[in-house]
Order: structure tokens, then sequence, then C-alpha cells
């Protein structure tokens, strides 16, 4: 249900559910198992032991079902009796497992599989009237549940009035919710009010489904990393070292731009009367709900701090920071979750070479190589380098359509070059960057390679071992994650050489006051307490990012690029800047006779948002003789639609 205002009510924890004199009711928990698993599925006879706090007929003395704290084994699940015995021909269920142990304070979370095709279709419970649905949470069997929903056959299945306390969403919510459960592992939060459901679940009687990939646009509850190859969620899994999940599995469908588009809650808004468009992607992404519940879930259930305690919460939350490290280590190419530093983002981790490696390596007289393309953050670093090293700053120029000279590239790489810096997509122009040439000449020179790839990541593969980057930078809110999280890549060879930046906790192995021994990497520069929940919700980004398939983002972005290209030049008096045949992305232009922060806020008014400026690219804005362009930018969620409103805006902008 959404509040008054349109928005969806943060979840809460529902209250302890009162004592209930309502009688045991095989009946009902019958209809309900069979709802889930058709009639393979058999409940426990008239008799067993229900859950406490229900009134109820005395148990049976042939056994009963289990409570919460009693362990199942022979004659925990007594012989099922009519109405509701197993068909000859349907499946044997597997032996019950020993219950998990929840945490303290938690919802316990049973994992159940989704019915036996043999059993055939599942068929829904009557409703009892004057009950509302309950929702649920589903979850692969893999990964952590996600958040609440309700959907199809098993919402109705479910609909009691002693299942209570639980949000219900919004009727579309629901209906994503419940295509994208098809098949799949569900869990149930409990305690719903105590009955022996309950007990039946938190008995383990059920085994885990195999994984299944999210289809693109599904709005999938999330999982802190969903895909991960763990068969159980990485706070049940034992005290065993966690494992790096496997890279969940990229859809084979068509594209669907509109189905993605309603993961993404932002996108439905309006703005001065008219529905958002979201052309503003070179500067940050909208972030889709599986992100932002992977961050809610982590502060509700897992927040602690990481690496330096004993208790559940603290092994919880490293696991999830380890497993998002080794997400990004997946995501970029490298070899090692050791090479993966994590940083604020891709200006602090520019930062943290240059005063680490940088101070370490760099001398009077040796050179720094740039391009005219960077970005702030790949100048002003290397600048305060330089001018504290005595080391001389060279840029290499780019031709009218935006592209690096190569010829002067290889001319102004010599023996006192220390370093190579450039993006592997422009922010200003979006120029794709032949990276792979340029690192393979600077090293021949005995050059180590930095590699901007803030404006990469969302739209190409990054490859840094293909590349053969020394250094490779990136911000998490750049690829549909949060702002103030991102990682530096870098050679573990590099990185053991590094000295520490930051002093403090975390990086250290041993301290008296006359010494201080450090961590090995990454820990050695990550001092302090590190951004655990946002490194959460980058690993979540990720992974939606990867389910969709990098290779069909770039495809769906490139057409709709060459779509927006053509439909500009309609507009009177606009002028593209950056033409590189190589582009990803970026759209910038300036209209004759018009301020640039003019068009913009015209083009606000009217719903679309778009960055007008100098893109924190002075020296390329230079190179063209401007103070700022236009730039719209296009992500995964844009349409032709969003570029037909943008030309329209343009037009009546010319009119007005």
């Amino acid at each position: 249900m959404n509040t008054p205002d349109g928005s969806r009510p943060t979840p809460t924890a529902p209250a302890p559910p009162s004592q209930s004199t309502t009688p045991f009711d095989p009946d009902l928990v019958g209809a309900m198992a069979n709802a889930m698993f058709g009639e393979a599925f058999a409940p426990p006879a008239r008799g067993a032991t229900p859950a406490q706090g229900l009134s109820a007929p005395p148990v049976a003395a042939s056994g009963g079902m289990p409570g919460p704290s009693s362990a199942p084994g022979a004659g925990a699940f007594p012989a099922p009796a009519p109405p509701f015995a197993a068909p000859p021909s349907a499946p044997a269920m597997p032996s019950a497992a020993a219950p998990f142990a929840a945490p303290p304070g938690s919802n316990p979370i049973a994992v159940m599989p989704p019915p036996s095709p043999a059993a055939g279709p599942s068929r829904p419970a009557a409703a009892p009237e004057g009950s509302d649905r309950s929702s649920f949470y589903w979850m692969p069997a893999e990964g952590p549940p996600g958040r609440c929903a309700t959907g199809g056959d098993l919402s109705t299945a479910f609909a009691s009035s002693a299942v209570q306390g639980i949000p219900r969403l919004d009727a579309p919510a629901e209906a994503e919710a419940s295509r994208a459960t098809e098949g799949r592992g569900l869990g149930f939060p409990l305690p719903m009010t105590p009955s022996s459901i309950g007990d039946l679940l938190l008995a383990g009687a059920f085994p885990s489904p195999p994984p299944t990939a999210v289809p693109p646009g599904a709005s999938a509850a999330p999982s802190y990393f969903g895909s991960g190859a763990s068969a159980a969620p990485y706070f049940l899994q034992g005290t065993a070292s966690p494992t790096a999940p496997a890279a969940p599995a990229a859809s084979s469908g068509a594209f669907d731009v509109h189905a993605v588009r309603k993961d993404f809650p932002a996108l439905q808004q309006t703005v001065h009367g008219r529905p958002l468009v979201w052309l503003d992607n070179a500067a940050t992404t909208q972030k889709p709900r599986q992100v932002i519940d992977a961050i809610v879930r982590f502060y509700e259930r897992d927040n602690s701090n990481i690496h330096r305690a004993a208790h559940e919460l603290a092994r919880r939350a490293t696991d999830a920071y380890e497993n998002a490290r080794d997400i990004v280590r997946r995501f970029l190419g490298a070899g090692s979750a050791e090479e993966i530093v994590f940083a604020r983002g891709t200006t602090e981790a520019i930062n943290l070479v240059a005063q680490t490696w940088g101070r370490q390596s760099v001398r009077a007289g040796d050179e720094i190589l740039l391009t005219t393309l960077e970005h702030h953050a790949n100048i002003v670093p290397w600048q305060m380098l330089a001018r504290e090293t005595g080391a001389v700053l060279k840029v290499v120029p780019i031709t009218d359509r935006g592209e690096v000279v190569l010829e002067e590239y290889a001319r102004l790489l010599g023996p006192k070059t220390r370093l190579a810096g450039f993006p592997q997509v422009s922010n200003a122009l979006g120029t794709i960057l032949p990276v792979r040439e340029m690192a393979a000449m600077a090293h021949r020179h005995g050059a180590r390679v930095l590699v901007d790839g803030a404006q990469s990541v969302p739209h190409l593969r990054a490859g840094v071992q293909d590349v053969d980057a020394d250094f490779f930078v990136f911000s998490g809110h750049k690829v549909y994650g949060p702002t103030g999280i991102g990682a530096l890549y870098a050679k573990k060879e590099l990185l053991g050489t590094m000295p520490p930046w930051q002093g403090g906790g975390s990086m250290i192995r041993t301290v008296t006051f006359e010494q201080t021994t450090y961590s090995d990497p990454p820990a050695k520069f990550e001092a302090g307490t590190p951004n655990i929940g946002d490194a959460v919700g980058l690993g979540a980004a990720i992974e939606y990012v990867e389910r969709i398939g990098i290779d069909q983002i770039a495809a769906h972005e490139q057409a709709l690029l060459e779509y927006a290209t053509e439909r500009m030049k309609e507009v009177p008096g606009l002028r593209m800047i950056g033409t590189a045949p190589e582009k990803a992305s970026v759209l910038s232009f300036v209209l004759e006779g018009a301020r640039v922060e003019d068009v913009g806020r015209h083009l606000d008014a009217e719903g679309i948002a778009v960055r007008a400026g100098h893109h924190c690219a002075m020296p390329t804005m230079q190179r063209y003789g401007l103070t700022g362009t236009v730039r719209p930018s296009l992500g995964l969620y844009n349409t032709k639609e969003d570029v037909d409103a943008l030309v329209t805006a343009l037009h009546r902008y010319r009119h007005v």
C-alpha cells in the first residue's frame, strides 16, 4: 500500500503477535501447503502438535510436529491422514534437515522449493472472509531474502487472518513480484502468528532449488548477491570463509527497456508537471529498486563494523563487504580480490595512486602524460604531485572530432615518462579511446598506465587484464550504484610495494608507540570504518547490470545514440561537440546564440534533466573555444521517447 503522497512506505518489523485462541486448523494448513506444492505435499495429521500459543487437541501419542526449539528426527512428522494424503504418483518429499539458528532478534527465514512439475500446478486456497493477504519474502536459494512482496497463487494461499503484520506493495509491484517468483525458491518471514506451518518451515524440511537468473526488467526481490554459487545465504553458511558468488547469467532474451524502467522508482515521478526524462547519466545514474533494497536490508538486519568482532552481525557484514569486493573483481576482470581497494569514488582512487605510488616513484624531471580529454579528477592530483616533486605534465592533443592524436601520444612518450593516464570514455564528449593500444605503447617505454573508467563501466567491458592497465578506477554511482563508493584496481605487485596513504584502524597489523606494521593489501589502503552499506549496494548494482548483460546494454545504448544523433540534426542552429565515430552515451552540443545554462533551465522546465556547463573538463571545452556545452547522456533505461521529448523541447526553445 502506498502512502498518501504516492511513495512506498518503509517496511517495519511486524509487532509481536498477540496470543491467539484460534483452534489449530489442519484444513487451512493443508490448503496452504497444497497451494504451494500441489498434492505432492502431505501436511500433518489431525492431532499433530500445534504451534505454541494456539489452543488445539492433545498431541497424538505417535508423535507430532516439532515446535520451534525441537529438532526434527524420527517421528517428528506424523503420517499423513485424509483428506490430504499425497497421491501414489507424487514424488516423495525429502527427509527433514536440521533447523538453522536464526540471528538473534531477526525473523527466521526458511527456504522453500518451487512446486514439483510432477505434482501439477499449485492450487490457491480460498481466503477467509475479511482477511488480508500477507506478503512474503522470496529469494534465490543461494542469496539472502529480499523485500516484502506478494504474488500469484502464493499470496492467495497465505490469505489467512492468522498471518499478519507484513506490509503489502502496490498492485503493479505485486504483479511484478509474482512474475519474478515463478518457478523459484520462496522464503516466508516468521513468526507470523505462531502456527504449525511456521514450525514446519523452521524444521528445514525442504530442499533448496537450483539458482535461477532473473530476467531483465523483473522486479526481483533483492538479495545482496542473488546469483551466488553458495547453496545458502552467507549468514547461514557456518564459519567457513565466504565463497565469492559466481557471475549471474545474462539474459538471452530481447532487451526490454520498458520492463527495465519499472525497476527504477525515480523514473516514475513527474517534474514540473511532466514525466521525468533523465538524461544526466554521465553525472550520475538512477538506482534500481534492487540496489535500494539491498542497502536498506543491510542496515535493517546486518549493520555492523567489519573484521574485528566475534558476533554474528559482524560476520554477516564482513561477508557482505568482502563478497562485494569480489563482485567488483569479477566485473573488472581482475585476477584477485586483493587487487581491489574500495574508495569513495574515482577522484579518491586517483588521489590514492598519486599520493602513494606517485610519491614513491615520481622524481624531479620525470614526466606524467595525460590527454586533453581528462576529467579534472585525473588532472589536479597529478598537478599537485608535479608541483611537489618537480615532475612535468605533458598533454596529448585531440582532433576536432574529439579523438586522441595517437601520433602525438607516441611522440610524447619517452624514457622519462613515469605514468600515462587517460579515460576509457570521455565524460565531456563520449569518445571511446583505444586504451589497449595506448597502454601497450606506454609499457614499451616502461611507464605505468592509469585508466579512468568512470564513464566506461556502465557501457563497456572494463577488461583490466586485457587492457593491461596498471591502475583502473571507477565510481559506483555511474553504474546504477550508490554515491560515495567506488574502487581502485591495481596490479598486485604494485599494491604490495606502495606505501599506505592514510593511517588508522583496519590498515595495521601491530601498533606500538615506537613502530607500526601494516596489513597486506587491500586492507593496507582502507583505513578506518569503510562504507560498508554502500559497498553492498555497489555489489547489487553490478549484479543488476550483469543480469541484463553488458553487451545487451551496449547494443541498446548504441542504437539509441545513433537515433538521437540523427534526430538532433533536425534542430536549427544545433552543433554537436565531439563527433568521433567511436562514442558511448554522450551527446554534447551548443545552440547558436544561446547560453548553455539557459538551454538547461528550459529543458528542466519541461521535465528533462541534462547537464549544462564545463562538465569538470575545462581543458576539453577550451580546445573548442567554449566555456561549456549542453550534455544529454544516455543510460540503459532511456528510450526513443526520451530522445523525442528532448528534440521537441529544443524545437520549442528555438521558437520562444
